[in-house]
């Protein structure tokens, strides 16, 4: 099997071909905190008008699966950046997929607690529709908390997903020996990009599930 190029034909070396992915991915990371901004923005905007409703409906919100969720992330993020580590010093292909696959066990954990928290949600009449379903004389704003909840976690969940099919591409380069000392560019941004989905969380976790509890 041929030896992959050090840097595309356009670049004047790894080092330019470096610096420009890895621009293009803080630019790309610019956009997203605008595009989470946008939800906690109108988060904030409601929570603000009807506190007392957020606060009741946050109530619902299972405390002990969102601190299991937000460990889990911590600790995807703690096998990424052992993952990314791996190969700048040119690890064996065969521990630097060990760190990739544990990082995707760990976020399919999280997706799998998520999609029971939903589920749980469903069952309870708590999803925002026809069939919305809360006792309470702040129904109306309750509903408004949980429109809020499943857009944000739901934005979140998709990124997951996404960040798992990157992953899913790097295990299969790394398994081709694609990645050494010379070359780790594509495990250093899809590190970037999975730190930022599970710090996008540490935020989502405490301004859903705890701000309002007594």
């Amino acid at each position: 099997m041929a030896e992959p190029a050090a840097h595309a034909h356009h670049f004047d070396d790894a080092e330019q071909q470096h610096e420009a992915s890895t621009l293009g991915m803080w630019l790309f990371l610019v956009t997203e905190v605008m595009f989470f901004g946008g939800v906690f923005t109108v988060y904030v905007a409601y929570r603000s008008l009807y506190p007392d409703a957020f606060g009741h409906a946050s109530h619902h919100l299972d405390v002990r699966l969102g601190t299991l969720n937000t460990a889990v992330l911590i600790g995807s993020s703690l096998t990424m950046a052992l993952a990314v580590r791996a190969a700048q010093l040119g690890r064996r292909h065969t521990v630097i997929i060990g760190w990739l696959l544990a990082t995707m066990l760990l976020g399919s954990t999280f997706l799998g607690v998520k999609a029971y928290e939903y589920w749980h949600k469903f069952h309870e009449g708590l999803v925002p529709g026809p069939l919305f379903t809360y006792e309470g004389a702040d129904a109306g704003q309750a509903q408004l908390f949980f429109c809020v909840y499943f857009a944000a976690t739901g934005l979140h969940a998709l990124h997951m997903v996404i960040g798992l099919g990157l992953l899913t591409w790097l295990v299969r380069q790394a398994g081709r020996g694609r990645f050494d000392a010379a070359y780790y560019t594509p495990a250093e941004l899809t590190g970037l990009y999975w730190h930022f989905v599970d710090i996008v969380w540490i935020f989502l976790f405490p301004l859903l599930y705890l701000i309002g509890r007594h």
